[in-house]
């Protein structure tokens, strides 16, 4: 079974010439993620890509519903499809640090189900009312992509009740770091890792500063979902909590997550050494033949698609020899 290599970023200023070499390098999409708290705006860095590119298929992963109303995510989206036309894809879920990072919890699933509603209506020229008013889509020609406007959608999906709006709503699911059970025809997986040279340790300083934001990214997830209890049973879970826990309550959440998969902040590094060791077990982290099994693997379970996310200080090196170990 084949499986497309895409790849994801965090997005940052340099993000659209990154997305301009994947494209040359081959890669089916790219996929940017949705959290102001901590990177550029998610729609200027698309479009921005967008002048830079002709053929890399283009989208937000995932939109976090509470950050805007549903008329500013349709008019984006029409924009972006009225640039590149053909190349826009869409998914959404219930937030992860799009909205973690500004101390809220992930959003109800009937929340953000009635949110795609919303946003699909729209982009089909339908009136749609929301918080009691109805609004429409009134822009003119030369205002964006003419209604109806026709992307496939994914929904960041997590267990059933997510799993449901994506049998209802979507055109598939995307998931991260581990596939989700389900049948959808299109099933796009985030995954995190670098690739190590021949020979080469997964704690080697290289292999830590480009690996370690994907795999420290366990310990941000389980301390929101799970608490100390399920931190403390990492190796460096423990330290990793305890210099969290010495920040204020009020801002903890800030501590938590800075940096998030771009780059190891200073409470990270007190947990990544005894993580490292582990990180050929997270994620694609492995030597190129290593890489090519797991990919393997996943086409059998029923994954269509991988975005791989590229970290750390190199980010070329990492896209260049993900693809080649992909091939």
């Amino acid at each position: 079974m084949t499986i497309d290599i895409s790849c994801a970023f965090a997005p940052s200023m340099a993000t659209p010439e990154h997305v301009a070499l994947a494209e040359g390098l081959g890669y089916r999409r790219a996929w940017l993620y949705d959290s102001p708290g901590l990177y550029p705006d998610v729609w200027m860095v698309l479009a921005l890509a967008a002048e830079r590119t002709t053929t890399i298929g283009l989208g937000p992963a995932v939109l976090v519903p509470s950050l805007r109303h549903p008329m500013v995510n349709a008019a984006a989206i029409a924009t972006l499809a009225a640039q590149a036309p053909g190349r826009v894809a869409v998914a959404i879920g219930a937030g992860f640090t799009g909205r973690m990072v500004l101390g809220q919890r992930a959003m109800k699933w009937a929340d953000v189900a009635a949110y795609v509603r919303a946003v699909q209506g729209l982009l089909r020229g339908e009136d749609v009312e929301w918080e009691g008013r109805t609004v429409r889509m009134l822009h003119l020609e030369g205002f964006g992509a003419a209604r109806p406007v026709d992307v496939p959608w994914l929904i960041g999906a997590s267990g059933p009740k997510g799993l449901a709006v994506a049998e209802e709503l979507g055109d598939g699911v995307f998931s991260a770091g581990a596939a989700q059970q389900t049948d959808a025809a299109w099933h796009a997986l985030l995954l995190f890792g670098t690739v190590l040279d021949d020979g080469e340790p997964p704690t080697s300083a290289r292999a830590v500063e480009a690996g370690g934001p994907g795999l420290v990214v366990a310990l941000h997830g389980t301390y929101e979902w799970a608490g100390a209890a399920g931190v403390d049973g990492f190796p460096g879970g423990p330290a990793w909590r305890e210099a969290v826990e010495a920040v204020p309550e009020g801002r903890r959440h800030l501590a938590v997550h800075e940096g998030h998969l771009v780059a190891l902040n200073e409470r990270d590094r007190l947990a990544v050494g005894e993580l490292a060791p582990l990180m050929t077990s997270f994620g694609v982290t492995g030597e190129a033949k290593a890489v090519r099994e797991k990919l393997s693997a996943l086409a059998d379970s029923g994954v269509t698609e991988v975005a791989y996310q590229p970290s750390g200080p190199d980010i070329p090196r990492e896209l260049r020899a993900f693809i080649a170990a992909a091939s």
